[in-house]
């Protein structure tokens, strides 16, 4: 990464750096406290593609939140272990399924199969996060998460094949 940092007489301080993917940004800091933050697509221009004004308190909370002190990605060893072991699926409910007319504590879906539903799709209605007393209707993609085996055995009573 290539960054040059540049005096500003009267004004402050100007960063610049580019990214991996060839763009530019360049932060200005103002004497006052003032952050204006540039955003160049090509470097070669002359005149930015954004621009963005910033106080000091919000440009203390970007750098906080930039650095991680909320949130924290997982390692990448971890997220193929985590892939590798857990599984989402969307699964339609046919007719003849055990869930069908059926709320999802009553279908009692992860007693039986061990996944859990984090969302459904209704014709072109999206329920996030359902809870136990929506009722799974035929027609429904039910998106589930688990493991493969678990997947499994909730497609097949999702199709009606009895265990």
């Amino acid at each position: 990464m290539d960054v040059r940092m540049t005096d500003l007489p009267g004004i402050g301080k100007k960063m610049s750096f580019l990214t991996a993917e060839g763009s530019m940004v360049v932060l200005v800091t103002h004497h006052t406290g003032k952050r204006e933050l540039y955003f160049f697509q090509d470097p070669e221009e002359d005149e930015a593609d954004f621009s963005l004004e910033l106080t000091s308190n919000e440009t203390r909370e970007l750098g906080a939140q930039l650095l991680g002190a909320v949130f924290q990605p997982v390692d990448s060893d971890k997220m193929k272990l985590f892939r590798s072991k857990i599984v989402v699926e969307w699964i339609e409910l046919q007719e003849n399924s055990i869930f069908a007319g059926k709320t999802i504590g009553n279908s009692e879906v992860r007693k039986k199969t061990g996944v859990s539903i984090v969302g459904i799709f209704r014709n072109e209605d999206v329920i996030a996060s359902p809870g136990v007393e929506e009722i799974l209707q035929a027609g429904d993609t039910v998106m589930v998460i688990g493991k493969n085996s678990q997947i499994t055995l909730f497609e097949e009573l999702a199709e009606g094949e009895e265990k």
